[in-house]
């Protein structure tokens, strides 16, 4: 069931908005469909890239039907960010506390206390929390935490131990876009990446290719979609993603929302030209 529900690359869709300021749910519907076409093995609703701190709740509820029904309809995979409940089926994405900084067994006593299939997003220079290969490992023996979205910005002594060997049962995917490639030469389960909105064949491409043990290539392809992400990540995301996506003719504006401000043209035109040469 792991393999089939937490392994590949999943994509966490932006929120389209339209030239009235309004959350552009066909644009949404008809982007989740060309991800997965492009061999995405799920789709992640309100996470980070999705702006949910900007979206009201009859907003956030929506992209989340939206979502749900794209899932049901394709039989892939659905996580479900900012403490929204999972429509049946779906996995919560659930973020390590921030701000408040538990500590440790905080933490473990946080998603003890929880219930349902959950992801654990880590992402120590949001939360200002970090966690030890330890504490991982206690977290992972929890019911109902099938896996983490590991995306601490470096591969460390930690992410190597961790991944040299991963706690059974528990999917470990990439959160750092850049980082993707050396993550999944470690062995990592997959990735969720907001990159893949716009180049999903070759981050799929990627994942298999490592997954085959053909090196050189994805050593190759690795370097390449690494320069598109930092590219995409130039400006504070999803503004660079959606210029793109916008240039693209895939969603209907590049807008966002405050207090994200669009990209720069320059920012845009180079990681559109990085993403489609």
């Amino acid at each position: 069931m792991l393999d089939r529900m937490l392994n590949g690359i999943l994509v966490p869709l932006i929120t389209p908005f339209d030239d009235a300021g309004a959350v552009a749910l066909s644009a949404l519907e008809r982007l989740a469909h060309q991800v997965l076409d492009d061999g995405a093995a799920g789709l992640v609703a309100l996470g980070t890239t999705g702006e949910p701190g900007s979206l009201d709740p009859g907003e956030r509820q929506a992209v989340v039907d939206v979502a749900a029904r794209v899932s049901r309809e394709r039989g892939t995979t659905l996580l479900v960010g900012a403490g929204m409940t999972p429509p049946g089926g779906a996995i919560a994405l659930s973020l390590v506390p921030p701000f408040v900084r538990p500590g440790e067994e905080g933490v473990v006593a946080h998603f003890a206390a929880g219930a349902g299939p959950r992801v654990i997003y880590h992402v120590p220079y949001r939360t200002g929390q970090d966690l030890s290969t330890a504490t991982i490992r206690r977290l992972a023996a929890i019911p109902g935490v099938l896996g983490i979205k590991y995306a601490t910005g470096a591969v460390d002594a930690t992410t190597v131990n961790l991944l040299a060997d991963p706690p059974p049962g528990f999917a470990l995917l990439g959160g750092d876009d850049a980082l993707i490639s050396p993550m999944l030469a470690l062995g990592a389960d997959g990735g969720i990446l907001a990159s893949a909105h716009v180049a999903t064949s070759s981050f799929v491409e990627l994942f298999e290719t490592w997954r085959a043990g053909d090196v050189k290539a994805a050593r190759t392809l690795g370097a390449r979609l690494a320069e598109v992400s930092s590219a995409l990540f130039a400006e504070p995301n999803p503004t660079v993603i959606k210029a793109v996506l916008h240039a693209q003719g895939r969603i209907p504006t590049a807008a966002v929302r405050l207090p994200l401000l669009p990209a720069g043209p320059l920012t845009s035109a180079d990681a559109y030209r990085l993403v489609n040469r």
